[in-house]
């Protein structure tokens, strides 16, 4: 993902949760409407939330220095994970804490202004739809042909987009809830709909906000390359005539648009010193040319050895890197 296109994205849903989120203030204040305060305090945590994403991306902009050698590239996996455990945490809890209290203490909805809840949340609709469709067509940008969205979200190595869009269809689902919720409200006079559709907005959210949290607990903790870009990766190792065999190799994520491959290939015990090193200045080349974002990469040369080798995790990457 490039970063202009995760910025156009998280700029187009923090401007519509932020004036959705006023709009919803208003009629929730003027309306007494459970539904319309859940979905004014979801505005309110998807707004806190592209700004964490937006500072999390400047912050992984600062240059690698002695205490982060490897740049801070995953300080967008850390605001990602905020974002998802506690602001979605915190807005799901509190909507299900306000259902459940209208559950057992109802109060019916002031009719004076009946039908503002309504055209809010029809014109909140429109605007998450719009912001919903610039995340898709951003995503489509970085979208592997053929990928699924459920294996985008899932495997995507930037973290903005798969959240921006899960905010989304979460947002528009809750306000479907509310819409039902608040409008059948009005037509019964049961206030029991509202305070239901409060707490379907905030199972939703717990929801949104376990899902990615299990996805990006997985990108901090450290996730390798795709197996597309691992069978590249291995493809252009293989198409020079410079090696024997690959005896095992690594890839780690620094960041969203930077990954590190570290390999230990047998090359002829034979070549002179100038040689192998030009050889690995070629290999590299073919790397970087196949897989842009592997910017980091460690070669490391040897003999085949089958009786010694094939314990991959005792290994040190150390003798040659470039970027």
């Amino acid at each position: 993902m490039s970063a202009s296109g995760g910025s156009k994205a998280i700029v187009a849903a923090f401007l519509a949760n932020l004036g959705i989120a006023l709009a919803k203030f208003v009629a929730w204040a003027l309306s007494g409407s459970a539904s319309m305060l859940a979905e004014a305090i979801h505005s309110v945590a998807d707004s806190g939330n592209q700004l964490l994403l937006m500072l999390g991306g400047r912050k992984a902009k600062r240059e690698a220095d002695r205490s982060h050698p490897f740049g801070y590239g995953r300080e967008r996996y850390v605001y990602a994970f905020v974002v998802s455990i506690i602001l979605f945490s915190v807005g799901g809890l509190f909507a299900i804490y306000e259902g459940v209290d209208k559950l057992t203490n109802p109060h019916e909805l002031d009719r004076t202004w009946w039908w503002l809840p309504l055209v809010v949340l029809v014109v909140a609709i429109g605007l998450e739809s719009f912001s919903l469709r610039t995340a898709v067509r951003e995503s489509n940008i970085v979208r592997e042909k053929g990928q699924s969205w459920v294996s985008f979200v899932r495997r995507s190595k930037a973290p903005e987009l798969p959240v921006v869009l899960l905010e989304d269809v979460g947002a528009l689902t809750g306000l479907t809830f509310a819409l039902l919720g608040v409008g059948l409200t009005l037509i019964t006079g049961n206030p029991l709909f509202d305070a239901l559709g409060t707490v379907m907005i905030g199972v939703l959210l717990v929801l949104i906000a376990i899902v990615l949290g299990v996805e990006t607990k997985s990108l901090l903790v450290g996730e390798g390359a795709t197996q597309a870009d691992y069978d590249r990766i291995v493809d252009a190792i293989n198409a020079g005539d410079e090696i024997e065999k690959i005896i095992h190799m690594k890839t780690l994520y620094l960041g969203p648009d930077e990954l590190m491959v570290a390999a230990k290939i047998a090359l002829n015990s034979d070549k002179p010193l100038r040689e192998t090193a030009a050889d690995i200045d070629a290999i590299e080349a073919r790397i970087r040319e196949a897989v842009p974002v592997a910017r980091v990469v460690y070669i490391e040369p040897d003999v085949y050895r089958p009786a010694i080798d094939p314990q991959p995790s005792t290994d040190v990457f150390v003798l040659k890197s470039s970027d």
